[in-house]
């Protein structure tokens, strides 16, 4: 936990450059043979080679699991009584009821997950077109799988939300920041407290969607980027 801040800076840079390669190869010029009109002029390179976006590709997979990694355990703490003074799994009716064990257990299914596609598609290569293509950047394969990866991570922070709002429920009339009053609040306008065992996954979808389309973020009138 204390580490936190650390991870999550580290993390915050690394995401600082995939956006400034990304917005970069965004306004380049991919094509060849080059083609300059204007000076009757062609130049053959190898600015198609997808390798700036496929090392960014990679890093944002690196970067994400380290968010994800670090949200579970917190949602961990918050469904463990030892650790949180709070009744266990985040419910009042604890041995008939389970709360939120499954939603726990579900966060670190995905964040398994996640880890097991962070080996960095980058690094592979498999020569083509009669050995003309002979190092291949394995960009489209790395973009898929952070797309991935980044949807994964947007469902382990929605169980650690769902989490944590059941908690601050269960701490009344004690109240946090307002900044987290607010976040409590949008949250609880989709997703109501869990009194009895229901099924998590469509708190978790509605979640996920708060955090996917930054209404999460604007409800606490924090801007990080």
């Amino acid at each position: 936990m204390r580490c936190t801040p650390q991870v999550h800076g580290a993390a915050r840079e690394a995401l600082t450059w995939i956006r400034h390669i990304v917005q970069t190869e965004m306004n380049a010029a991919t094509d060849n043979p080059m083609v300059f009109a204007a000076e009757g002029e062609m130049v053959s390179g190898g600015n198609f080679h997808g390798a700036p976006l496929a090392l960014a590709a990679d890093l944002l997979v690196m970067a994400v699991a380290q968010l994800a990694t670090i949200s579970e355990r917190r949602s961990e703490r918050l469904v463990n009584p030892a650790l949180s003074g709070l009744p266990a799994f985040l419910t009042q009716h604890g041995g008939l009821q389970s709360g939120f064990m499954i939603a726990q257990v579900t966060a670190a299914a995905l964040t398994s997950e996640i880890k097991t596609l962070a080996h960095p598609a980058s690094v592979d290569t498999i020569p083509t077109s009669a050995n003309k293509e002979d190092h291949v950047s394995m960009s489209m394969g790395a973009a898929l799988k952070a797309a991935r990866i980044v949807s994964l991570a947007a469902h382990v922070l929605a169980i650690e939300v769902l989490a944590a709002v059941q908690a601050l429920d269960l701490l009344a009339p004690l109240t946090t920041a307002p900044p987290l009053q607010r976040a409590h609040a949008a949250v609880r306008a989709v997703v109501p407290t869990l009194a009895v065992d229901r099924s998590p996954a469509p708190d978790i979808d509605a979640i996920t969607t708060l955090i996917e389309t930054a209404e999460l973020e604007r409800a606490c009138a924090l801007h990080f980027r």
